[in-house]
């Protein structure tokens, strides 16, 4: 059988041969970019310089961060209580609320619109991560270019918002111990004047009778352990004020102070310079023979 005949083996004189096309078609290619590499260069050079004046040039931004410990409420039997502070997630969606963000505009001058998807919250997590682990401290940070006045003052003003919503269970507990001190305060100085009196009947004592005597002495050891009961009580009150006071309620550890940060990397922005460069340096490498070509055309 003729060469011809093997369909399989050999191509028809009308079948186009691809690879050789588009080899030919690569070698085109690199030839005209090959004839003019200055222009990629030239786009490299040009889209480091552009992308690192850009970033220089492109706004001073601020950030403020205030650090919040969120407060452990617990039971009366000392046990931890599920709140709104146990997770980040919801002290993220509290400072992102519109609520908050109309009042963190309106005591630091920002518009809503420039403090939106500008705030972000942080979990400080223990070293040591447990299931019955909760979060104590977050730090809430806001960004933008309004001044570093401003920002800390929306920063500071989303902060004193978290410890507002978050302690409403500690300062009912605070309000509740301060009446029971107050009460027994009141009863100590009840207890020490009726001691005081009973000392000075005491001390006159001599016309009285052994069984008179007797009583005065029992009244006054009364009123001692009375006094001594109303002291423990005085210091389990006091205990318990300041365990609710320092561990139970939310407070701002530290307030937010506003520091200078750039909008965009310089490195990063002169190497999407570099790269936007390097394309459009081979497209006009590419496309200057075609053009040249049809101006010659045109003016032939």
């Amino acid at each position: 059988m003729g060469r011809g005949k093997l369909a399989g083996v050999s191509r028809t004189p009308h079948e186009p041969d691809l690879d050789a096309e588009e080899e030919v078609d690569l070698r085109s290619v690199w030839s005209r970019l090959a004839a003019r590499w200055w222009l990629p260069v030239l786009g490299v050079v040009l889209g480091v310089v552009a992308g690192y004046l850009l970033a220089l040039g492109g706004g001073q931004i601020y950030k403020a961060s205030a650090l919040v410990y969120v407060g452990q409420p617990l039971t009366p039997g000392g046990s931890l209580i599920q709140s709104i502070a146990s997770t980040p997630n919801q002290i993220g969606e509290l400072v992102r609320s519109e609520a908050a963000l109309r009042d963190a505009s309106r005591k630091s001058g920002i518009r809503v619109g420039k403090l939106r998807g500008q705030i972000a919250t942080q979990a400080v997590s223990p070293g040591v991560q447990s299931r019955a682990a909760s979060t104590l401290l977050v730090q809430i940070s806001v960004q933008g270019d309004s001044g570093p006045v401003r920002i800390a003052d929306a920063a500071n003003a989303l902060a004193a918002r978290v410890v507002g919503q978050t302690s409403d269970y500690a300062n009912l507990k605070i309000s509740s111990f301060r009446l029971r001190l107050e009460g027994i305060n009141s009863r100590l100085e009840s207890v020490a004047e009726r001691i005081e009196a009973l000392e000075a009947a005491r001390a006159q004592s001599q016309d009285l009778s052994p069984l008179e005597r007797l009583e005065l002495i029992s009244l006054a050891d009364n009123a001692e352990q009375r006094r001594g009961q109303l002291l423990d009580q005085q210091t389990s009150a006091q205990q318990f004020l300041s365990l609710a006071e320092r561990i139970e309620k939310a407070r701002v550890i530290s307030p937010a102070v506003a520091a200078k940060t750039t909008a965009r990397s310089t490195r990063n922005a002169a190497l999407v310079g570099a790269l936007i460069g390097l394309l459009l340096g081979c497209a006009a490498a590419l496309l200057a023979d075609p053009f040249l070509a049809r101006r010659r055309g045109t003016t032939a």
